[in-house]
């Protein structure tokens, strides 16, 4: 037993983390082996070398409910033990909480029982200490990660290599005063913090723009301290089943051993960017520190294995939500809307399983109507915070400007959920190519394309393509869209301002599904999306913002609106049969007073 003065949910965060624990604890890496049994089963044979000791054990699914508790066991063929099972339990109380951990060890003959008898468990219990002062201070905020295990021995000659990079990464646009930071981590941090680095986490635990943590990480893999990783991920574990270090060799679809399912590929859910220490200055190894726990998978709720004709009451009951019901081991799913009422029953039955009615009492409910033992999986439907999709990743202007390289396959296409595309074009372009001529026309242009960059760098988005005087832009989420459309119009004085000659943009917005593909060695959107976007740019009359009727309606697009006298309109549109309804928002522009620019003069930084 011990008493933590930090909050419970600190605390689970990081003694959850079985992965982490267990590198901390200089436990070593496990292979593991995940077989099908005739019933339908998931059976996974771990090895690794403990001391003189090659093991090989059954892992059993890991139990726990989030916050509370987990327990995790192991069943050894052969060696100095049977089996193994640890457990902790986590209780509030007050603004601190109580740490109670359980280890319960059988022994296999006479080395068994001397290995216990010469101090096995003492070391164990002097280890979860150590580590536990440590997670604690973590979750009292004064470490940046929950364990820190010993930093690893790099040869000199790739140490500095780290350093030199990160010096030239100091300088750069990209590294946002953060390469310092980054250096140190590939150097010394958890290898389970590096074989999958996630700029979003790092965003969130360094309180910086995500943007700023995706570009540092592009950047730093361009200069050579990181590797592209693209994973295609499990859609009901998460486990990546499937990585490459190139987006055209990634396959269309996997296989997960743990769920014993075959999944295909979606740029929105389950394609990931992450980033790995580049191998020259520190390789990682493989295996796994820990095949399943709470912070693995902190999607799922609740993880809990049941016998055939099992009934188990639960006390903690998941909060109202968007939740997923099925087992860890193949079959059905499903999925439920729980209000304030009370978290359904559920029941495991032969290919799947069943919601019932709450129990009424604020209780959970779970019983196995099934003849095999089964693990039931209670998850969150909303996808990880820190998984950089790979729809996600193609909207940083970042991305595009430093691997434009990585594209699909020739041929193969993929669909995108959503996004939000930017339509842009000059109002009297002909009429300014005649005013000025080609040559002034032509840089006056590419001032206005390098003004439209930088707003959609600003605002997380990207320029898909330039199309004569016109812009494609993308962006993951259409508020920023919307941002940058408003920024675009409302800033574009400074433009006229400096280069003397004034212009007037049109834009267009949409967002919706479409298809990625690879068009001219690059990245592309097509779809009725993108030809809506098109046409609605085609609506503006300049000095204005066209945005869709769907976009407009978009809940976190409502609140944006309001104060900008949105007006309601619809045309007929070309490709459309019925008429199309959209919103204009109107952004006049002051006249300007040319400076004593002279007419064509690039000042502003080097266009797209």
């Amino acid at each position: 037993m011990r008493s933590f003065a930090a909050p419970a949910a600190r605390m689970w965060t990081a003694l959850a983390d079985t992965r982490r624990y267990n590198e901390a604890s200089g436990l070593p890496r496990q292979r593991i082996e995940e077989r099908v049994a005739p019933d339908g089963t998931v059976v996974f044979v771990a090895r690794a070398r403990f001391g003189p000791f090659e093991l090989v054990w059954d892992d059993l699914p890991c139990n726990w409910i989030t916050g509370r508790w987990f327990e995790h066991a192991r069943l050894f063929h052969g060696g100095p033990f049977r089996s193994l099972t640890a457990r902790f339990d986590l209780t509030p109380e007050g603004a601190g909480c109580h740490g109670y951990y359980r280890l319960e060890v059988e022994p296999r003959g006479v080395l068994g029982r001397l290995i216990l008898a010469a101090g096995f468990m003492r070391g164990a219990e002097r280890g979860f200490r150590r580590l536990a002062a440590q997670a604690e201070a973590f979750a009292r905020g004064s470490a940046e990660l929950p364990f820190q295990p010993p930093p690893p021995r790099l040869p000199a000659v790739a140490r500095e290599r780290a350093l030199r990079i990160g010096r030239e990464l100091d300088t750069d646009a990209y590294g946002h005063d953060l390469a310092r930071r980054l250096v140190d981590l590939v150097l010394s941090g958890p290898e389970t913090e590096l074989e999958h680095l996630r700029p979003l986490a790092l965003a969130r635990r360094w309180n910086v723009p995500p943007r700023h943590a995706v570009e540092l990480c592009l950047e730093a893999t361009r200069l050579g301290l990181l590797q592209l990783r693209w994973s295609l991920l499990c859609p009901r574990c998460r486990g990546a089943k499937a990585d490459s270090a190139s987006l055209d060799r990634l396959p269309s679809g996997a296989h997960c051993g743990t769920c014993n399912i075959d999944y295909g590929r979606d740029f929105a859910r389950n394609v990931e960017l992450s980033f790995a220490p580049d191998e020259a200055i520190r390789p990682t190894a493989s295996g796994e520190f820990c095949l399943l726990g709470p912070m693995t998978t902190p999607h799922i709720w609740a993880h809990l294995t049941l016998e055939p004709g099992e009934r188990r009451i639960v006390r903690d009951v998941p909060g109202p939500g968007l939740w997923r019901l099925r087992t860890l081991e193949a079959g059905g799913q499903q999925d439920v809307d729980v209000g304030e009422g009370g978290f359904p029953a559920v029941a495991v039955v032969e290919g799947g399983v069943e919601s019932g009615p709450p129990p009424g009492d604020g209780t959970l409910a779970l019983e196995n109507h099934s003849q095999k033992a089964r693990t039931v999986v209670i998850e969150d439907r909303r996808w990880t915070r820190d998984v950089l999709t790979a729809d996600r990743a193609a909207s940083f202007q970042a991305f595009r400007d430093l691997f434009s390289a990585e594209v699909l396959r020739p041929g193969d296409e993929v669909g995108i959920e959503r996004v939000a595309l930017l339509f842009s074009d000059l109002r009297g372009s002909t009429a300014l190519y005649t005013a000025i001529g080609d040559a002034g026309a032509y840089h006056l242009v590419r001032e206005h394309f390098a003004y439209l960059a930088a707003i959609v760098r600003e605002h997380d988005g990207a320029i898909v393509k330039t199309i004569g005087d016109a812009v494609m832009a993308a962006f993951h989420e259409p508020t920023r869209a919307l941002e940058a459309a408003i920024a675009m119009q409302e800033r574009v004085q400074s433009l006229n301002a400096r280069t003397g000659r004034p212009v007037v943009l049109k834009l267009g917005l949409h967002a919706g599904p479409c298809i990625a593909v690879t068009l001219n060695d690059r990245l592309d959107y097509f779809g009725t999306t993108v030809n809506l976007a098109a046409r609605l740019q085609g609506q503006s009359r300049g000095e204005d913002v066209v945005l869709s009727d769907a976009l407009a309606a978009d809940p976190d697009v409502v609140p944006m609106l309001e104060g900008l006298a949105p007006t309601h309109e619809q045309a007929r549109l070309k490709g459309f049969v019925e008429p199309v309804g959209f919103v204009r928002l109107a952004f006049p522009e002051p006249a300007v007073t040319p400076p004593d620019t002279p007419t064509g003069a690039s000042t502003g930084p080097a266009p797209v």
